[in-house]
């Protein structure tokens, strides 16, 4: 698998232009197209309410979004630095729907982790547990604050946090560019059954590629996100490969275990697929 189009989620968050930066280092590194996506939703009249209500309200609705998105387009320019191929996608829209929508043509997507203890998100912001529901590609999701500020993401040590299953199987063949250029790349099995997940074939596997790769078995004690986490900074890796697991109730998304764990505290970079 090669990456010929990265698309960013760019809002006007203050981690916005270092998770722009970041994903246009990877798009000259892997020579791909940078694409900004950015969406504000235009408010839509109340069921039982006339539109011209709503007009009264705020005449300047449609005008105030616009706004916001040629900031965001101004930010993407700005953060993005040349020599670069780009592309530039912006709607009148949910900016999660916008997202999954052009994710239909990027082989990668980055967006920022959106955790509990996080800024809030703007008018722009896509939360990452929706876009990894829907969008059928692999995210990489960013922590809000790298450091150091503005990093590049080498992926030069990889944890690949192995659970045998369709998810962590597409999340291993999605981050084959950056394991074929790893330093060294740890595949890592948690909680009782660990021995039973198959992670010394899937060692195995990434050997054939040219990895320089170890399997851990890992004993849970607190919980296997904790777990993971701790094993992940003690190798002092800088990226964390995984499957996402959850499901949808009543339009809402749940994630539970590590990948809830991993979506509102991991320190790290973390590329999932769903």
């Amino acid at each position: 698998m090669a990456y010929a189009n990265i698309l960013v989620s760019v809002d006007l968050d203050e981690a916005a232009a270092d998770r722009i930066r970041l994903a246009a280092a990877l798009a000259r590194r892997f020579e791909a197209t940078l694409t900004g996506a950015a969406a504000c939703k235009v408010p839509a009249p109340d069921y039982v309410r006339d539109i011209g209500e709503i007009y009264d309200e705020d005449p300047h609705f449609e005008e105030k979004a616009r706004a916001l998105l040629a900031q965001a387009h101004a930010l993407f320019e700005r953060s993005a630095e040349a020599p670069l191929r780009r592309d530039w996608r912006e709607a009148l829209a949910g900016p999660i729907s916008h997202l999954v929508e052009q994710a239909r043509a990027a082989d990668l997507l980055v967006v920022g982790r959106r955790g509990s203890d996080d800024p809030p998100r703007g008018a722009l912001g896509a939360s990452p547990g929706p876009v990894l529901m829907e969008a059928a590609r692999p995210v990489l999701v960013l922590p809000p604050r790298m450091e150091p500020a503005g990093s590049a993401l080498r992926g030069a040590r990889i944890v690949v946090a192995w659970k045998d299953g369709s998810e962590a199987r597409r999340a291993v063949s999605a981050a084959l560019p950056f394991i074929r250029e790893a330093d060294q790349v740890f595949v890592v099995s948690t909680g009782e059954d660990a021995r039973n997940e198959g992670a010394e074939d899937v060692a195995g596997h990434l050997a054939r590629h040219g990895a320089a790769v170890t399997t851990h078995l890992l004993r849970t004690v607190v919980s296997d996100g904790d777990e993971l986490l701790r094993f992940a900074v003690k190798q002092e890796a800088d990226l964390i490969v995984m499957g996402a697991y959850g499901h949808t109730r009543l339009r809402e998304w749940l994630f539970g275990g590590v990948t809830y764990e991993m979506l509102h505290r991991s320190p790290l970079p973390c590329l999932m697929c769903h």
